[in-house]
């Protein structure tokens, strides 16, 4: 670790550094070394690293210099707010993270073999995901294959950085958000098309009338984050149009808590998909507004991680999905 103006450490002495090898890694690069490694890059302060591991601080202060001896570089400098990683600081404490969520995977898939199941699979899911789909997939996947299932419901990007982390094996979102990611790849699923929805009442005032953007944006609102694709596109329809974007009374990406507002308030709105739409009509209360937008959201796509050997429980997932949504096309 060098002090906070860069130099070496040992009075002013040279260090030795030494570039790491894979098998002097493999050797010595010990579990203790990636949790220290985490730590300090979530607290940034040794004594506090210390207090959480329940060891001594002598003790902390030793164990990341075996570590930067091993990666023959400072992987930390000294400031006024703590410790500040290096560059192959900043390399190493993503690394580390990424290596303890595998383990950590490892461990869940152990104990699910032990119980007899053949696999465990981390899924990420968006709201807008249809029930019915999502129910039948992973259904399908237990019964044909015994594969357990855990499901993370999120924002496509707060699930792609998940992914990212690898904290999640893959992911049902929008591939708008994986653009960029290299290490990312995504099979599109399907298109999916917004509608308008309201309760009952407001259906049955709005039929026969034509689009009024004014009167929309006069209207109570249900949005989600406008950083959301569905957020980013009503903004911009309703500057597209000269109308002030209505401020939502409600920021949410929850079905539940749209379909709850709806069915007992007749001045809001809000805009689903209209496959999701439909699931909130057969729960009742709601209907889908007469005025159509024409636009697309960007596809729900299966999103996952470059692997250099593709996890099979993910394969079969992603088989599963592709059969369920081709049949729901032809249909």
């Amino acid at each position: 670790m060098a002090e906070a103006d860069g130099g070496p450490r040992g009075g002013g002495k040279t260090h030795g550094w030494t570039a790491p090898s894979a098998p002097k890694l493999m050797g010595r690069l010990k579990v203790r070394h990636l949790v220290l490694l985490r730590n300090i890059g979530l607290h940034g302060s040794l004594t506090r690293v210390a207090d959480d591991m329940g060891i001594s601080q002598p003790a902390v202060t030793k164990a990341l210099g075996e570590i930067e001896s091993l990666f023959g570089a400072p992987l930390f400098v000294r400031s006024g707010r703590g410790l500040k990683p290096t560059a192959m600081g900043e390399l190493a404490i993503v690394k580390a993270r990424h290596m303890l969520h595998e383990l950590d995977h490892w461990a869940a898939d152990m104990e699910a073999v032990r119980r007899g199941r053949s696999a465990r699979l981390l899924i990420g899911a968006v709201p807008y995901v249809p029930g019915e789909l999502l129910t039948q997939a992973i259904t399908r996947l237990y019964e044909r294959h015994n594969v357990v299932i855990a499901i993370k419901q999120a924002t496509t990007d707060q699930l792609v950085q998940s992914l990212c982390n690898h904290e999640l094996d893959c992911v049902l979102g929008r591939a708008s958000a994986a653009a960029g990611l290299d290490k990312l790849w995504h099979e599109v699923l399907y298109a999916q098309r917004p509608v308008l929805i309201g309760h009952v009442n407001l259906l049955k005032r709005l039929q026969g009338r034509k689009l009024d953007w004014r009167a929309l944006a006069a209207m109570n609102w249900i949005l989600p984050s406008p950083a959301t694709p569905v957020g980013q596109k009503m903004v911009e329809l309703f500057t597209l149009e000269q109308v002030s974007v209505p401020l939502p009374i409600i920021e949410t990406y929850s079905v539940d808590v749209m379909h709850g507002v709806l069915s007992k308030n007749e001045s809001v709105v809000s805009v689903v998909p209209e496959d999701i739409a439909h699931d909130m009509v057969r729960r009742g209360g709601v209907g889908i507004l007469p005025w159509r937008m024409d636009w697309e959201l960007p596809p729900l796509s299966l999103i996952r991680r470059v692997r250099d050997t593709p996890l099979d429980a993910e394969e079969k997932f992603a088989a599963i999905l592709k059969e369920l949504c081709g049949a729901a096309a032809a249909q």
